[in-house]
């Protein structure tokens, strides 16, 4: 897939959490064309990770304080952008410690240090489920969180909107799907593999649809939202143009396993009727009163 030229920031330089994840890598990617300097707070198990001529790692966490602070230090008129986040924690309070307090720790310590605009990745799942097979959000759809993780997005949102109105640090939210394109985690590899095995589950008759998009096109969104003024405090989502349906998206991956990458595949599906994923909600929303999780049938992003 091409993407167009990439668009220039007018920063003189930017600052990134979350760098070392799946969207992290693609978008320092993206900022390696701009030869702008980098700075990222990366986590201590992360600290040996390769790095670039132009960037400067900062060891930390953001539900420290300090670490967001050493990481905005000295980034006036700076952008920043905010990926890092919980998706599948062991306990329910890691969703609000981590996606809520951590956000608002650095959006406190980004403002305070003078930083012009914070790009801040969200997701779908604030929103939840699609009430019906035809319908599509936009920017104005109401929250449905799914989830502790949805609800967690929805009040990290809220929370952003709040410190743009208050002290009118320059915002951007940006709601991402699904995603898919290079430097892929485990769970993505073990998604194919179900494909490949034929282990792959379909609910009912596999027609439900699903909002993607290439993480490459989605580094573009994310630096055309840091770039464009009138961004400033909107909420966009970033998407392919149509939604997949479940069955063509796993057709597709077996096709281009076998034809591009000479994968053998099963051919073969596991078609589920749909009292299996409201039982699996169940079990996840059972979880909520002992503070733990079930990670599997968590909404996943990043």
């Amino acid at each position: 897939m091409t993407t167009k030229a990439m668009p220039t920031l007018p920063f003189s330089q930017v600052l990134v959490t979350g760098i070392a994840g799946w969207l992290g890598q693609n978008l320092q990617a993206a900022l390696a064309q701009l030869a702008l300097p980098v700075r990222g707070l990366i986590l201590p198990e992360e600290s040996s990770r390769e790095t670039g001529d132009r960037f400067t790692p900062v060891v930390g966490d953001v539900c420290d304080p300090e670490a967001c602070r050493v990481l905005c230090q000295g980034g006036k008129g700076a952008v920043l952008f905010h990926l890092a986040g919980v998706i599948h924690p062991r306990r329910v309070a890691d969703f609000y410690r981590i996606n809520v307090q951590g956000t608002e720790n650095l959006l406190r310590a980004a403002q305070g240090a003078g930083v012009q605009r914070v790009v801040v990745v969200s997701s779908n799942s604030p929103c939840g489920c699609n009430p019906h097979p035809d319908h599509r959000f936009d920017e104005t759809s109401p929250y449905r969180p799914y989830l502790n993780y949805g609800r967690s997005k929805m009040l990290m949102e809220q929370a952003v909107q709040n410190i743009h109105d208050r002290t009118g640090l320059e915002t951007v939210i940006v709601r991402a799907p699904w995603f898919y394109g290079p430097f892929q985690p485990p769970r993505q590899t073990l998604f194919f593999q179900m494909i490949r095995t034929g282990r792959m589950p379909l609910v009912g008759h596999g027609r439900n649809r699903r909002s993607m998009v290439y993480l490459e096109n989605l580094s573009q969104g994310l630096l055309l939202a840091a770039a464009t003024p009138h961004a400033n405090g909107q909420t966009y989502w970033l998407a392919d143009e149509h939604p997949y349906p479940t069955h063509e998206i796993v057709d597709t991956v077996e096709h281009l396993l076998e034809t591009e990458f000479d994968h053998p595949c099963a051919h073969r599906r596991w078609h589920l009727p749909h009292w299996v994923s409201e039982a699996a909600y169940a079990a996840d929303w059972s979880c909520k009163p002992w503070g733990f999780t079930t990670p599997k049938s968590t909404s996943s992003r990043k």
